[in-house]
């Protein structure tokens, strides 16, 4: 075999070799989307079961896997740690599941990283974006961002809270001091200001009154400080605190059950079910609530029509029906209902502004 015969073989061989690489790789690359969507969701702190957070992105996840007949799980880190995050993130892709949902402000940094190491598979981030750990947001095209107004659902729940119990002390109690949480804080307050102003109520929220339990899954702890506050007089308690306020609750109800009046305020969910004592009677006034089963189930239902919106982030608010107080609530009076329906409508009309910002008020 002469000299021009053997090489031009050689180079016949890199073509095929070419082809097979380019091949390897175009096939892995789309293993995924050929095997169709598989979401995967990563809990934050506290179990899947929750009663609030985790446990609403969940019903979002399992209400689109059935609607739609798509494979779904769920992993709980063995800690709540960026490390830990990205472990779990990792076990779901290897497992094959190709859109990700993670809730909460601690994903922040996980998300960044792995929507740049898996750039195959989707992202889901639930009220929070992604972010660098220099603080830059960084929304890429395999991940869609969700954020809620917190203080738009808070305002309404202060209002509804101060219009049924008319005078007397509150309280609020969150997990961790994170912008979401403070967010409902801030709202609750403007909601029990404007009642104040303009509804003759007389609610004050005094500055020791306003506390955060350090942790998402204490429930000790969350029992402890609803114990402090009613001790003081408080009447009813905003609990924005996950499993920890589990804690909160039991405290509710315990003091209910001996014949004392006093209420939970619940967020993220309709809570009044997780507030049922002696028979069918709640310790849970009204809620405060973000719509995060129907967001997370939204775009999850997008990615299966091949409408995913990678890059952007969705808000969620007063303004397209994101947030607000359950549409049943059995221990609120129809005249409270009523007024609180009548600023929910003047908030989507912009004539009440709430604001996301502390300004002058407690936290």
């Amino acid at each position: 075999m002469d000299r021009r015969r053997v090489i031009a073989k050689i180079a016949s061989m890199l073509v095929v070799t070419s082809i097979l690489i380019n091949h390897y790789k175009n096939t892995k690359a789309h293993t995924l989307e050929l095997e169709g969507i598989r979401v995967g969701m990563v809990t934050d702190a506290g179990t899947i079961y929750d009663k609030s957070f985790n446990q609403a992105t969940w019903e979002g996840v399992e209400r689109a896997a059935k609607e739609f007949n798509l494979v779904s799980t769920y992993l709980k880190p063995i800690e709540a740690t960026e490390t830990q995050y990205i472990k779990a993130i990792d076990n779901l892709v290897d497992s094959r599941y190709n859109l990700i949902v993670t809730p909460g402000v601690r994903f922040e940094t996980a998300i960044a990283k792995a929507q740049e190491k898996y750039k195959d598979v989707k992202f889901v981030l639930v009220d929070a974006t992604p972010k660098s750990l220099y603080g830059k947001i960084q929304v890429a095209d395999n991940t869609v961002a969700i954020l809620f107004a917190e203080d738009e659902a808070g305002f309404l729940a202060g209002v509804a809270t101060a219009l049924q119990i008319k005078e007397g002390n509150v309280g609020f109690i969150g997990g961790l001091r994170i912008p979401a949480i403070q967010r409902f804080n801030f709202g609750f307050q403007q909601g029990i200001n404007y009642a104040n102003e303009n509804l003759g109520t007389k609610i004050e929220l005094k500055p020791e009154n306003v506390r955060y339990v350090g942790s998402f899954n204490n429930i000790e702890q969350g029992a402890k400080l609803a114990d402090e506050m009613y001790d003081k007089g408080v009447k009813a308690i905003f609990t924005a605190a996950g499993e920890s306020g589990i804690g909160v609750m039991n405290e509710a109800k315990k003091r209910a059950f001996s014949g004392k009046e006093v209420w939970i305020v619940g967020y993220d969910k309709d809570q009044y079910e997780s507030g049922l004592y002696a028979g069918k009677k709640s310790i849970v006034l009204t809620s405060a609530v973000i719509n995060l089963d129907n967001a997370t189930y939204d775009v999850i239902k997008s990615a299966t029509q091949g409408n995913f919106q990678g890059g952007k982030t969705l808000i969620y608010g007063i303004k397209n029906d994101g947030v607000g107080i359950p549409k049943e609530n059995p221990n609120l009076s129809e005249d409270t209902i009523k007024k609180v329906n009548q600023i929910y409508e003047k908030i989507k009309v912009g004539e009440i502004k709430v604001s996301s910002e502390k300004g002058n008020l407690l936290d």
